[in-house]
């Protein structure tokens, strides 16, 4: 073949610039240290989202703020992300879930409506080669789940239950429980967690349980089956709404006597369920006084706490929660694996996590520790001392 033929030397061109781009290494992904602050450079995949987020509901003022907290880290951090809610639907989850998979992102950051369901969901990720972050609640059996970014629930239920019996004198206490969803592996955590702390004082007298008679039986067991528990909380479920928990507080108190009321002890599951109880209690006249727990820091219950309408809520600082979901997806996206200090199994697979603190919060320290630590401003509440 003569080079001096015009078309020879372009072929010879193309075949020598294909061999080079051919041979020319991929540039190498930026490592991110697991357990740093959100401050990757992650290039989007055809300008799509790198992590796809999926809350909740926008119905619950816990999910806005996690939002809210996740849009504020995410302006830090150059990592095209996109928020989305399943309103209270599994099917909408899974869709969601669809769409971010079509958009070709590689981390999702799923908290499920349910956590059996969401299983579906996590195969489906994991099929398409994401990974798969389950943020606050688990999602349950699948081996599809990467890492779990959660606070230390038992640790919630252990505070809720522990501020109770601190409070309590003498014995016969009417004690009033209630659970969050049984669909929620939280639920069953938290109510854990405070059953362990609970149980002796049922079996030395210090309470009397008055509307379970699920939790009366077992009344003398510290350690409680899956189904054991499943049995209490069938009974007491709130299923995390504001309606079915003051309708299962009425209905306990028109079926209580006026000696199942008096100075009463309330373990309510979270905030929003909190607020719903404790006006419902604080409108029966039978009802001297009460000691009600929640979770959370809800602003509105934030407030209640104030004005002495709650008596305690556990602060679960989201903005913690929310930087180490980002961390971990960084990590994820860096071919690095995010760090861990223990393993939440999920009736698949023991799921590496790395469960973060929690705080007890009463009247006697809610300016420390919501105020002085800048978690909410003073201005959005009234009568902080």
């Amino acid at each position: 073949m003569s080079l001096k033929n015009p078309k020879a030397v372009l072929f010879l061109v193309l075949i020598v610039a294909m061999l080079a781009v051919a041979g020319c290494p991929a540039p190498a992904a930026t490592p991110v240290p697991a357990g740093d602050a959100p401050a990757a450079d992650v290039p989007a995949a055809s300008g799509g989202p790198q992590v796809g987020i999926i809350l909740p509901t926008k119905d619950e003022p816990r999910w806005l703020q996690d939002e809210a907290r996740f849009k504020e880290l995410l302006a830090t951090a150059n990592v095209p992300v996109e928020i989305l809610f399943s309103q209270g639907s599994s099917a909408t989850e899974m869709s969601n879930v669809e769409s971010l998979l079509t958009k070709g992102v590689k981390v999702i950051i799923l908290t499920p409506q349910d956590g059996a369901a969401a299983a579906a969901a996590a195969d489906a990720a994991r099929a398409a080669g994401a990974k798969v972050v389950s943020y606050d609640r688990l999602i349950l059996g699948t081996d599809a789940v990467d890492y779990y970014v959660t606070f230390d629930s038992n640790a919630v239920g252990a505070a809720q239950a522990q501020y109770l019996v601190d409070k309590a004198t003498g014995a016969g206490n009417p004690l009033y429980l209630y659970a969050g969803a049984a669909s929620d592996n939280n639920a069953f955590l938290f109510f854990e967690g405070a059953w362990q702390v609970l149980q002796p004082k049922i079996a030395d007298g210090t309470f009397v349980i008055k509307n379970s008679a699920e939790a009366t039986a077992l009344a003398d067991k510290l350690t409680l089956t899956r189904d054991e528990m499943a049995s209490i909380i069938g009974q007491i479920t709130t299923n995390w709404d504001f309606n079915t928990a003051k309708g299962l507080a009425e209905s306990n108190l028109t079926t209580a006597t006026a000696a199942d009321k008096g100075n009463v002890f309330i373990l309510a599951p979270n905030d929003g369920t909190a607020r719903s109880i404790a006006d419902t209690f604080a409108a029966d006249t039978d009802v001297t006084s009460y000691v009600i727990t929640g979770q959370d820091a809800e602003k509105a219950s934030v407030q209640y706490v104030i004005d002495g309408k709650q008596s305690m809520t556990v602060l679960k600082d989201t903005r913690t929660l929310a930087q180490d979901a980002i961390t971990a997806a960084l990590a994820f996206l860096a071919g690095q694996i995010p760090a861990q200090t223990t393993t939440y199994n999920n009736q698949a697979i023991d799921v590496p996590a790395k469960p973060s603190e929690v705080i007890s919060v009463d009247k006697d320290n809610v300016k420390a520790a919501i105020i002085d630590s800048g978690y909410y401003p003073a201005s959005d509440f009234t009568g902080i001392q």
